[in-house]
């Protein structure tokens, strides 16, 4: 009784990488189908942009304002200490 090992091997191999295929494609098709499921029954809330006052806008301005004040400074403090 003469086996082929190269044969067994080759046949093994083709074995599990059909295996780990079906179950990778069985995967993909189920997480699919439960994402179509989970949106088509729970979709994301739409969110409305708020739009921004004029005091809002003014306050905003003034934090960017020392935000680039601050960053500035650290840029200045950082050549003299070099």
């Amino acid at each position: 009784m003469e086996t082929n090992l190269v044969l067994e091997g080759t046949k093994f191999m083709f074995l599990g990488m059909g295996t780990v295929f079906v179950f990778l494609f069985i995967m993909i098709v189920a997480t699919n189908i439960v994402s179509k499921v989970i949106n088509r029954f729970f979709p994301e809330p739409v969110s409305i942009p708020k739009t921004e006052t004029h005091e809002a806008h003014t306050q905003s301005a003034q934090d960017n304002k020392k935000i680039v004040a601050a960053i500035t400074a650290a840029i200045m403090h950082h050549r003299r200490q070099g």
